[in-house]
């Protein structure tokens, strides 16, 4: 309608009716009709999340709708991340701002190349989620069919970023300058080179992608009912059922059921933390480390991080044949001082993210290092100052603890940090999940997802993963940015 969507059109049902219709029972309708009716196999937007706990469309309040339509507006459909992130409303709208000026405002790449970059970036997570969406859009776009059947059949130029695809999401500080001048030829001046300009909106997409793929696992977030692996034929248990029912999220059965721990949490979790909190913080109060302790601490915690690994047992998340869409497929995740491989730190006083990396993607760029800017900013001191049912919490420390081990998992060390917070704050479960999601998200399970903070509510859980998205980002764009700043001095 004109003015923008009204509620009930914000979600793309293509099944959806607006009178109930009788019909009869499946195994008729498609024998006389040859009527095949979709649906839908998730319950909500997330596997993880109960769906009585997200935010219901048309109930949502002013603020939130006006959030909907932007995303509506931009994507064409009310997306599962979307329905997901709007738990946190403020860093929704900072995430849809970014996220629609990489794929449609101008830059130096053509649309079809941002989705492809997209496709290729998703794919090393096995996240067909992500892909499906993309491709969709790919072809929308203009995109070529044919780049579809596998990088092998997409121009040299997009098959060059393949090598830089997979140490970003794998091993990001592996990379040197070397892999920006000669592996692969990105920046000479050949019909496949790549200007810094279109290399730096690469990267941005590049590490966008790995990032949102960790969301898209370690929140659970299910196929819409259109998309793949998002509806099944099956008849329902009901004979007669309507159409718009189906469509709009009617099914039996309840596919999360609380578990004991679930729903008889230990009182002493949170209360434990926040202890533990307010101890740290008077140690600070009466002494500091020195550097060379600080130092120490980390060196340990890095080792240490190492040893974090998922259980045997944890079965990965299924995966849909998605390889096609990047080379290499045998290389994945390994820590960097594995096999006495010794990898330098990265001191973020040599190399930040505020003083280096903002100003070059601004410069190349222009505006999108504001926009990545703002969006780090918000999720790192976003706060409700709550802890599950406390109020009037200060959890600054623990969202730092939880910011800087991700970073120290990627070698990266800030001076003024103490690490040995980290082993007080972060309980071996949750360590579990941080690394599965951040490292390997496509092995990230249910069971990983119910068994840390137990006693903390789902938008509590949302918001670590904002976290885990924003630190994974900016620590893959320091390596990647450091990497371009030396080649070109």
């Amino acid at each position: 309608p004109a003015g923008g969507p009204h509620k009930s059109c914000l979600v793309r049902r293509p099944f959806a009716c607006t009178e109930p219709l009788s019909l009869k029972p499946l195994g008729e309708a498609t024998g006389e009709l040859g009527i095949r009716i979709p649906r839908p196999l998730g319950h909500g937007p997330s596997r993880f999340i109960p769906e009585k706990e997200t935010v219901e469309v048309g109930r949502e309040d002013a603020a939130m709708h006006a959030l909907f339509a932007d995303a509506f507006a931009t994507l064409g459909r009310l997306d599962n991340v979307t329905l997901v992130m709007v738990f946190h409303p403020q860093y929704l709208e900072s995430f849809l701002k970014t996220q629609h000026y990489l794929l449609q405002m101008d830059g130096p790449l053509p649309l079809h190349y941002r989705h492809y970059i997209g496709i290729m970036a998703a794919a090393r997570h096995q996240c067909s989620y992500l892909v499906n969406l993309h491709v969709n859009d790919f072809l929308h776009v203009g995109g070529d069919p044919k780049w579809l059947n596998g990088l092998e059949n997409a121009p040299q130029k997009l098959q060059n970023l393949g090598e830089l695809n997979k140490m970003l999401a794998h091993r990001p500080w592996l990379i040197t300058k070397e892999h920006i001048e000669v592996n692969p030829q990105l920046l000479k001046t050949e019909e496949n080179s790549w200007s810094l300009a279109e290399l730096i909106h690469a990267v941005v997409l590049l590490t966008h992608y790995h990032s949102l793929a960790s969301f898209t696992f370690g929140c659970g977030i299910s196929p819409e009912i259109d998309c793949e692996g998002g509806h099944t034929f099956r008849p329902p248990s009901v004979s007669n059922y309507c159409i718009c029912d189906i469509s709009n999220g009617y099914h039996g059965g309840d596919e999360h059921p609380g578990s004991p721990a679930a729903s008889l949490p230990s009182l002493c979790e949170v209360e434990a933390l926040m202890e533990k909190m307010k101890q740290l913080q008077e140690c600070r109060d009466e002494e500091e480390a020195s550097q060379e302790e600080m130092a120490t601490r980390f060196e340990r915690e890095k080792r240490e991080s190492m040893l974090v690994c998922s259980s045997e047992d944890e079965e990965s998340a299924p995966a849909r044949d998605v390889s096609r869409h990047f080379e290499d497929t045998s290389y994945g995740y390994k820590d960097f001082s594995r096999h006495g491989m010794h990898v330098p730190t990265f001191r973020a006083q040599d190399y930040s993210w505020e003083d280096h990396g903002y100003s070059l993607v601004n410069r190349l760029y222009p505006d999108v290092g504001q926009l990545l800017d703002e969006k780090f900013h918000i999720a790192y001191n976003l706060t409700y100052n709550t802890m599950a049912m406390h109020k009037d919490v200060d959890t600054s420390m623990l969202r730092r603890a939880i910011w800087n081990y991700i970073h120290c998992m990627f070698g990266i060390r800030y001076d003024d940090y103490d690490y040995g917070e980290i082993n007080q704050l972060l309980d071996r479960s949750f360590k579990v999940y941080i690394k599965t999601v951040v490292c390997t998200p496509e092995k990230t399970t249910k069971r990983m997802y119910d068994s840390f903070w137990r006693q903390f509510e789902h938008s509590e859980k949302v918001h670590v993963n904002l976290l885990l998205v924003e630190a994974r980002m900016q620590a893959e764009l320091l390596y990647a940015l450091r990497a371009i700043t030396r080649y070109m001095t």
